[in-house]
């Protein structure tokens, strides 16, 4: 619900536990006045201090105005600060003026409500309905230069999700350039003792969890690769430093964006904290002509008074109902079976044919085919842009092949990758010019690849029309997106020199271009996007692919944390897990294949293995868990998840549990990962049940009070990485 008091000029968001509010103070700036638990009826400015803070100045207009030392932009609460405007702050938007200026003096203009939310162009966005969203707009404008802002601000009511992005207008009559452009400003003059929740990591190791308390000055986590990338996530947390999974103020800001990204907060003199998110403005730099505008992309906040499990939840909401898209928006996807680990790029069409038909009698309904199957490909050096069949691999083609796996009742996919060029290929040879690279430079290779400009149209439709031309060709339902390098040497001929700071940019959109056409064309295919496993894992992407390979890592072990730190954000349905072959790939460990389904049930089901080489008790066992995730595909993927556990905390057991929407089922999923002997016993507390209802557990009768308060028992067993799955029945 969005309140304007025209009178008073407060505008007032509410959600169903949330207010966010802001006011137009007497000169005309938009100040922040309250986020957070939610308030009804009340004009929450009147918390706002107007104190005396050395060096920080006021505007020429006030300085008749007595007590003005007190009035200053560098220490009151702003919606959309500027840079050049007094405030010493990390502002949200820098300008180059036509003069090389750089003031910019934003005052309230008018404001608009709107029913349902507008979509964003050329860049992915939530979207809704008119019943279940209303869009605050808010112009700003400096009436010198003509530069105006608009602010919107998206209010999911039933979701507790608001989301902002800022529309830049040059309504001047010069060019002007943007330095930097954040989507989103938060400013709070009301400051708790913060702790900052972050998700860093690397290839193979993605979305561990750092927690610190708030410090002094600035705290940034960003990414210059041209990509959101596996060493920092665009998405972070501020919450009370005594904040758990169900206690606790918890602030979340999710960028939805693919490339590079800054997130940064900043705690000021005053202990005042302010906290901005957009588009990495150090590779940036956008030109502006007379009546251009710029669109940053959307950051999705949300706010839970009850802990982190809660914002979590939120998150997951709306990412299922309001982001994601597609014929699997909802409903059940394949599992799916990948040849890279059984073969990597030595295999013939025969032997991807036993695989698939060893996997379609243990019920795996869908045959992928990795890297290597197009061009001249049988290493990492060569034939990257050539898609069109090696038939040396594959002599019958993709059809006839596509054919004999759905004759054994198995759906077929494809791996591409479609944003890298090897030098060795037909397209490197005709078109030398389409590599993203320095002219005059060789340029920096990355597995032995280049990446393509995507920021030209020539490129984007070249790649429409060959990519096309094979899903054309034959029955194919899944596609696998990889990305396997980041970017460097951001230059393309296409731009003068002035302008090459809009280069990362505008891959990215060349990208989404790329991308909607593709899924928009091919709507019955099911879009994966992967990026050397979770490099690119954002909402950005989740747009056109629902789902995510989020990690090449795929031990047992090791994913117990990759998937705990990517749940705080995205939903199991996006997670693509899998069940590999041991000893594991990445990191030699031997777990138990019970062990490794259970926790890559805990995602998008499927096998990277060749079942040829199993035994028949280990394939009696895949039997068994394609049957128990069908059982429970619904309450896995759209239940409401609860971490039970810490990983970081314990070394002894992983715990989570689904629980369906109305409460009367949940599977508890447990993982001893290291035995003691004579240990302590463990019970692990559930969440989210009925207090007063009876639930059936391993045939004994429980109140889903006492099972939250006291737990569910999980003896102690011999051996590491032993999982348990427990059902847990409303009687």
């Amino acid at each position: 619900m969005i309140l304007a008091d025209i009178e008073k000029k407060l505008f007032t968001l509410h959600t169903k536990n949330i207010t966010y509010q802001m006011k137009v103070d007497e000169y005309g700036f938009l100040l922040h006045t309250y986020y957070g638990a939610k308030i009804e009826n009340e004009d929450m400015s009147k918390f706002i201090q107007y104190l005396w803070r050395g060096f920080s100045g006021h505007p020429y207009e006030m300085k008749n105005v007595e007590g003005n030392f007190n009035w200053s932009l560098d220490t009151l609460p702003q919606e959309y600060s500027t840079y050049g405007s007094g405030d010493y702050r990390s502002p949200a938007l820098h300008v180059i003026n036509t003069d090389g200026s750089s003031d910019c003096d934003l005052r309230y203009n008018r404001y608009e409500i709107i029913e349902g939310k507008p979509a964003l162009k050329g860049l992915p966005a939530t979207y809704g309905s008119s019943d279940e969203v209303q869009t605050l707009k808010i112009e700003l404008l400096d009436k010198i230069s003509g530069i105006g802002v608009d602010l919107y601000y998206s209010v999911f009511e039933q979701r507790d999700i608001i989301t902002r992005n800022a529309i830049i207008k040059n309504g001047g009559k010069g060019k002007v350039w943007l330095e930097r452009a954040m989507s989103m400003c938060v400013d709070y003059n009301i400051a708790p003792n913060f702790d900052l929740m972050t998700f860093y990591g690397r290839q193979l190791g993605e979305k561990f969890i750092e927690r610190a308390p708030l410090r002094h000055g600035k705290t940034v986590a960003d990414s210059f690769r041209g990509s959101s990338s596996s060493q920092r996530t665009p998405f972070m947390i501020l919450c009370d430093n005594n904040a758990s999974e169900t206690q606790g103020d918890c602030y979340g800001f999710c960028l939805v964006y693919s490339g590079s990204f800054l997130s940064e907060v900043e705690q000021d003199q005053a202990d005042q904290v302010r906290v901005t998110m957009g588009i990495q403005p150090e590779s940036f730099r956008w030109e502006l002509n007379s009546g251009d505008e710029f669109c940053t992309p959307e950051v999705m906040m949300s706010f839970s008074s009850e802990g982190l499990g809660q914002l979590s939840r939120n998150y997951h909401n709306i990412i299922h109902h309001n982001l994601t898209r597609g014929k699997y928006h909802l409903s059940r996807r394949p599992i799916l079976i990948n040849n890279w680990e059984a073969t990597y790029f030595n295999f013939t069409e025969e032997q991807i044919y036993k695989i698939a038909e060893d996997a379609s009698k243990l019920g795996i309904e869908m045959l992928v085919l990795d890297d290597g199957w197009f061009g001249k490909r049988d290493d990492a050096r060569s034939g990257l842009g050539d898609w069109f069949v090696n038939t040396g691999k594959l002599p019958s083609g993709i059809n006839k092949f596509c054919q004999k796996i759905n004759d054994l009742g198995m759906k077929f996919g494809l791996w591409f990758e479609p944003e890298m060029i090897s030098e060795d290929s037909d397209l490197f040879r005709a078109h030398p010019d389409w590599v993203l690279r320095t002219a005059g430079r060789q340029g920096m290779l990355g597995r032995c690849q280049f990446v393509i400009d995507m920021s030209r149209k020539d490129v984007v439709d070249y790649l429409y029309d060959s990519i096309s031309s094979v899903l054309k060709s034959a029955n194919i339902e899944y596609v696998k997106w990889d990305a396997n390098r980041q970017i460097a040497n951001a230059w393309t001929a296409l731009l003068p020199a002035e302008r090459q700071g809009e280069v990362m940019h505008r891959y990215v959109l060349g990208l989404y271009d790329l991308l909607e056409r593709l899924t928009s064309s091919f709507p019955n295919i099911l879009f994966e996007s992967c990026s050397g496993g979770g490099n690119r894992f954002d909402a950005g992407m989740l747009y056109y692919a629902p789902q995510t390979w989020a990690s090449d890592n795929s031990d047992a072990f090791a994913r117990l944390f990759i998937q705990y730190g990517t749940s705080f954000m995205f939903p199991v349905s996006t997670m693509g897990a899998h069940v590999s072959a041991c000893p594991n790939h990445q990191t030699g460990r031997i777990s138990p294949l019970e062990t490794r389904g259970v926790v890559a049930m805990s995602g998008t089901f499927g096998y990277e293995l060749d079942t040829n080489l199993m035994t028949d008790e280990e394939k009696e066992i895949i039997k068994k868990q394609v049957e128990t995730y069908k059982k429970y595909y619904d309450l896995i993927n759209y239940g409401d998840y609860y971490r039970l556990s810490d990983p970081y905390k314990t070394d002894r057991y992983v715990a989570w549990m689904f629980l369906s929407e109305d409460k009367s089922k949940a599977l508890v999923n447990y993982v001893q990962v290291r035995a003691y002997a004579n240990a302590p016993a463990i019970y692990v507390k559930l969440q989210g049940l009925k207090e007063d209802s009876i639930y059936i557990v391993n045939g004994k009768e429980y109140s889903g009070r006492s099972l939250m308060k006291c737990g569910i028992y999980f003896g102690s067993e011999n051996g590491d990485m032993i999982a348990k799955q427990i059902e847990v029945v409303e009687k």
